[in-house]
């Protein structure tokens, strides 16, 4: 398993609380644990970790109307790492484009 962060999560929330709180959220592998996804974030961005919390998602049950009946499916489950660092370090998702 080489390859555990997937992608950042860029939203309204996450930006606020990276300015305030030093916190930025991360969607990893759904079989990852802390240490795992620790030492990939630092290997990968070169900060100090201080926590991370992690989330569970699961799949939800959607389903549309559409012009050949019901159409049913399912959103895919994923977890999410929230990732706090010490004071000083930031993480620049933008840089790498």
């Amino acid at each position: 398993m080489d390859n555990i962060l997937i992608r950042p999560i860029v939203t309204e929330k996450m930006t606020i609380q990276g300015d305030k709180l030093n916190r930025y959220a991360v969607i990893v592998e759904k079989n990852s644990n802390k240490l795992q996804i620790k030492k990939a974030v630092q290997d990968m961005y070169g900060v100090t970790v201080i926590s991370i919390n992690t989330l569970r998602y699961g799949g939800k049950q959607k389903s549309r109307y559409s012009k050949t009946g019901i159409v049913s499916g399912k959103t895919n489950s994923f977890k999410k790492a929230i990732i706090t660092l010490a004071a000083g370090d930031k993480i620049d998702f933008f840089s790498n484009i």
